[in-house]
């Protein structure tokens, strides 16, 4: 084995490595992710331009590639046209070969054209960057090979190299739309893999961030902890970096006697607060209702996925499964019923806000008027949204 000029033990070999990869992760998050694809910060020079060397040194990426993809996989969530859903494609095939999917995307020119703007485009970029993609990580490999040796710096090589391939393109885009817990009913099947967001620089909290996609936070709840975010704050303490927009948490003031169009338009302005209260006070009731007609394990586990927090991937068979469980509870029927006449009030958007007005104070009616005790209470909580 030839030596590098650098003599280090395989621990701290182990340390740097590990640190090396966080750097890579906090650019694809930081810079690739929140700034270039959602524009949910901006970034001075400074940074913007270490990370656009970081990015062609360690990994090979083109921004413009990436933030067209990421782009477009917002667009066309859980579709046929996404370019990396488990959903779709299945958990294997992304898992393990999501960056076979990304290079057979980054080839698709209207992708690029219609997804790719606003990227950088400079001289840098178009000489170098984008250019020559392939040839930073040689200069890398060379630079690693010299500084530990040939063995150790080619195993620095080849993490770095497959660090973001592996956790970016397969467990992000494949674990994170497959397993894990979902604090919110997006529209996709968008999961929180850990509440800690550390080892992938936040991305862990993918839920969250299919909710609030322009947001440069995130994570939501108390417990959860997002190391990106934390590198931001850094950077705008510093100066290097300004906050744009994150999520908005929900306000709440006391209950109206009378609902209005401000009442409709808090409710709307947090709408994914309100639905996810809504089914947690479903959740309780539907407890309940187990118990009472005593129904079976795979009974609650179909009506549970109707609920809300797997309602991306219900097929037609599974709702159709649904009908004779709904059909012997009432109550059950009228929660489904009610919550589906609920998320109606923020996807009508040819209705006039009268109309919407009239139709939030017709569901609050009939809520308070159910005799059902869940539903009841929050119908009073809408009545406490304020903007």
């Amino acid at each position: 084995m030839i030596d590098g000029l650098v003599e280090f033990s395989w621990l701290r070999f182990f340390i740097i490595t590990m640190c090396l990869t966080q750097v890579t992760i906090a650019t694809v998050t930081i810079f690739l992710h929140r700034h270039q694809a959602h524009r949910a910060l901006d970034l001075s020079p400074l940074p913007s331009h270490f990370f656009r060397f970081w990015l062609w040194f360690t990994t090979g990426m083109v921004t413009k590639e990436w933030a067209a993809i990421h782009r477009k996989h917002h667009a066309k969530c859980e579709t046929a046209d996404d370019p990396h859903s488990p959903q779709v494609l299945g958990i294997n095939r992304v898992l393990w070969g999501g960056v076979f999917l990304y290079v057979k995307e980054a080839h698709n020119k209207e992708t690029l054209a219609r997804y790719g703007h606003g990227t950088p485009d400079d001289w840098l970029e178009r000489k170098v960057y984008s250019a020559n993609p392939k040839s930073g990580i040689l200069i890398a490999l060379a630079l690693d090979m010299l500084i530990f040796g040939v063995i150790p710096g080619a195993v620095l090589w080849l993490v770095m190299v497959l660090w973001i391939p592996f956790w970016a393109a397969g467990v992000i885009n494949g674990v994170g739309h497959f397993w894990g817990y979902r604090n919110y009913a997006s529209a996709d099947a968008a999961r929180n893999i850990f509440p800690f967001g550390v080892f992938i620089g936040g991305e862990e909290l993918h839920n969250n961030h299919h909710t609030y996609a322009t947001s440069a936070k995130l994570s939501s709840k108390w417990y959860e902890f997002d190391i990106g975010w934390m590198y931001i704050c850094i950077l705008q303490w510093l100066g290097l970096a300004q906050v744009k927009k994150v999520a908005p948490k929900a306000k709440f003031g006391g209950a109206r006697a009378s609902i209005d169009l401000d009442t409709l338009q808090a409710v709307i302005t947090h709408r994914y607060d309100v639905l996810a209260r809504y089914l947690t006070s479903v959740r309780q009731l539907a407890a309940e209702e187990f118990s009472r007609l005593k129904m079976t394990a795979q009974d609650g586990k179909r009506f549970r996925r109707l609920l809300g927090q797997d309602a991306a991937t219900l097929t037609p068979a599974v709702r159709e499964q649904l009908g004779p469980l709904l059909a012997r509870s009432e109550r059950l029927d009228k929660l489904v019923t009610m919550r589906a006449e609920l998320e109606a009030l923020w996807e009508r958007s040819s209705a006039s806000h009268e109309q919407l007005v009239r139709q939030l104070q017709d569901w609050i009616a009939r809520a308070e008027a159910s005799g059902i005790r869940q539903l009841e209470e929050f119908s009073l909580s809408l009545r406490r949204y304020a903007v």
